[in-house]
């Protein structure tokens, strides 16, 4: 249910809420475009970070929103020659290159129901034809391409389960993995020996265990941290080495209490820990001749580069690896890759500064052309002590003196966090004069494996304390008007919204929605098997099995408890949120005769389409600058 996106001193009581300014409309453009800045935001063109093929590093894929909506785009690095390769009404993002760039997989879903198949194209054009035709329809589970052409498909469906098959050119898929708990593919050892699936059959959706195995499905070697369900302690797959006849493979593991990585030999069993001291939760990726690891370091809502050296031919006994520091500004790298020349590319961004693509060389790397989004406010940090820790909370903050109205803008997940990266949707709040408030409550990412696990089975109301906390800093310090509080979010934090106004009535003015959970129970029976198995893990089994459990989160449990003016917008086609838990609780607020209103959109988690991204933020800042007014005029 993911989704996009300093101790400032003593606290001052606040100011009078009428000496602030009313949230306004920004002025358009000067050039006389008509077009204010939170709207270029939005529109100026975008790409990410290009992904390259192992075999042939001058074929790249990348998506862009150049069009209008976010689709793939091949590039050809030799020649400088891009073209568009997918054209879908609602977009299309999952995609990747054959190890020899000859052509280009992508995923092909109904109007963003995330349910569909595997197609591909050459990669210099051509007509796309399924890329798995024996197998049928599914949820994807990870995918794996071999340099003899063949594949490793995983997929899940709510009567099978996770199963995972060899593709082969010319030959029926062969199954090589079942079970009805989540799983997926990880990767593709260098000379396709070798398979790497991440698994979660002891019952743990949060923590997955590894097996290895050979394309026949014969089991290799297992690493279970969990030990069958009993510690909660996960594993992830960060993929083998790129050299043939090498198997080791890179994993990340949570044992000293933060993500991590070592390196597992599946064949001799040998784990070798990695000297990395650094304090926050650590990745990393092999450079293409195996000789390095690119490490990224998250920290605090920030995140920098590393590379660690593991010496000539990394397996030379008595090596010693050095860490030494990538140059990038201070921000956000959401992705980085090492190029075969030993140069780094990657996409940075801050708050206040649009994303880049970037490179160690110096080299543009990728610059699209046309307008420029234009810069937002920089982010500042809080710390606030909680009932379960110091919680940790970006601020954005608008022109002029406060109180100001503010838009509390929760993170999905929930296993995310919000960080020091550039978001239109918040920089259009603070264009409106909104401060902008971002809580990475107990269950975020970034803060040590304590603290992301801390919400099981007071789900929803382990956040909430933590928002709570907050927001009682941001009204004593005099940043936020207690009168103009917004409760907003989308996802997972679109359901702690819904449970915010029910469980915290007198906390909020009006509430933001998109694309909830609204009514637990109903989501759990409507949405994939994937999420049923996380909601499992989260609230300790089925809505039959611990009713009082589901009940106790549930949005609509309070929802006559409401106060706030509620909007919620919702994708007809959501397989994360499904439409009809969300429509039960409209159909409650109707029966009240409360303020709301609902937008429904034809396509699924979201949308990929920026004209329909602008419509659903300008109806929330209509919205919210409607009812807020409304409500000064009645105090």
């Amino acid at each position: 249910m993911t989704d996009e996106t300093t101790d400032n001193g003593p606290g001052t009581a606040p100011a009078d809420p009428r000496n602030s300014p009313l949230p306004h409309s920004p002025a358009a453009l000067a050039d006389g475009s008509g077009m204010p800045e939170w709207e270029q935001r939005f529109r100026a063109p975008r790409v990410s970070l290009p992904d390259w093929a192992q075999d042939a590093p001058d074929r790249s894929l990348f998506v862009s929103n150049a069009t209008g909506t976010f689709e793939l785009y091949a590039w050809d690095r030799a020649s400088g020659s891009q073209r568009q390769a997918t054209d879908r009404p609602n977009g299309t993002t999952d995609g990747t290159l054959s190890p020899d760039g000859e052509w280009i997989w992508w995923f092909s879903d109904t109007d963003g129901d995330e349910f569909g198949v595997w197609m591909r194209q050459p990669f210099g054009g051509g007509a796309d034809e399924p890329a798995t035709p024996g197998l049928a329809p599914s949820y994807p589970a990870g995918l794996a391409l071999g340099r003899d052409g063949s594949a490793v498909v995983g997929r899940s469906t709510d009567e099978e389960g996770s199963t995972i098959h060899v593709v082969r050119p010319g030959e029926e898929p062969v199954e090589i993995y079942r079970h009805q708990e989540s799983a997926g593919v990880g990767d593709y050892s260098h000379d396709g020996s070798l398979i790497a699936i991440e698994h979660t059959e002891h019952g743990d959706a949060m923590h997955s265990a590894i097996r290895v195995v050979r394309p026949d499905g014969s089991t290799v070697a297992e690493l279970d941290d969990t030990k069958g369900g009993t510690e909660e302690l996960g594993l992830s797959v960060m993929g083998f080495a790129p050299v043939d006849g090498d198997t080791r493979l890179l994993v990340g593991h949570q044992r000293r209490g933060r993500w991590e990585p070592m390196i597992w030999d599946p064949l001799t069993g040998v784990e070798t820990a990695l000297d990395i001291d650094l304090p926050g939760d650590v990745g990393a990726d092999w450079y293409p001749d195996g000789s390095a690891l690119l490490i990224e370091h998250e920290y605090q809502a920030r995140s920098e580069l590393w590379r660690y050296g593991l010496g000539a031919a990394a397996t030379t006994e008595g090596a010693t690896p050095a860490l030494t520091r990538v140059s990038t500004p201070v921000g956000t790298v959401s992705g980085a890759t090492a190029r075969p020349d030993g140069a780094v590319e990657f996409l940075w961004s801050s708050a206040a500064q649009p994303p880049e693509v970037r490179s160690t060389s110096a080299a543009v790397v990728l610059d699209p052309p046309g307008m420029k989004a234009p810069a937002s406010v920089a982010v500042t940090d809080t710390w606030v002590e909680g009932p379960g820790g110091r919680i940790h909370a970006l601020v954005q903050r608008p022109a002029g003196d406060g109180p100001f109205p503010t838009v509390f803008d929760i993170h999905g997940g929930p296993t995310w966090h919000d960080s020091d990266a550039f978001a239109s949707a918040p920089a259009a709040w603070v264009d409106h004069g909104f401060a902008v408030v971002r809580v990475n409550y107990r269950g975020s990412t970034g803060y040590g494996r304590a603290w992301t696990d801390a919400l099981k089975h007071r789900v929803g109301l382990i956040e909430l304390e933590d928002i709570a906390a907050v927001r009682e800093w941001a009204v004593s310090s005099g940043l936020a008007d207690p009168e103009r509080l917004v409760l907003s979010g989308g996802s997972w934090g679109g359901y702690l919204t819904l449970l915010g106004l029910g469980t915290q009535p007198d906390a909020w003015a009006l509430g933001l929605a998109a694309v909830p959970v609204a009514d637990y129970v109903t989501a759990y029976h409507d949405e994939m098997e994937a999420l049923k198995a996380m909601d499992r893990t989260l609230l300790g089994g089925t809505p039959e099995e611990v009713p009082e459990r589901f009940e106790a989160s549930s949005p609509l449990t309070y929802v006559d408890a409401v106060r706030a003016p509620v909007y919620i917008s919702a994708g007809v086609n959501d397989p994360r949120c499904p439409i009809r838990q969300v429509e039960n609780y409209v159909a409650r607020l109707e029966q009240r005769a409360h303020p709301h209103e609902v937008y429904r959109y034809d396509a699924g988690h979201g949308s990929l389409v920026v004209e329909e991204r602008i419509k659903q933020v300008r109806l929330e800042l209509d919205f919210a600058l409607r009812y807020l007014k409304e409500g000064e005029g009645e105090s």
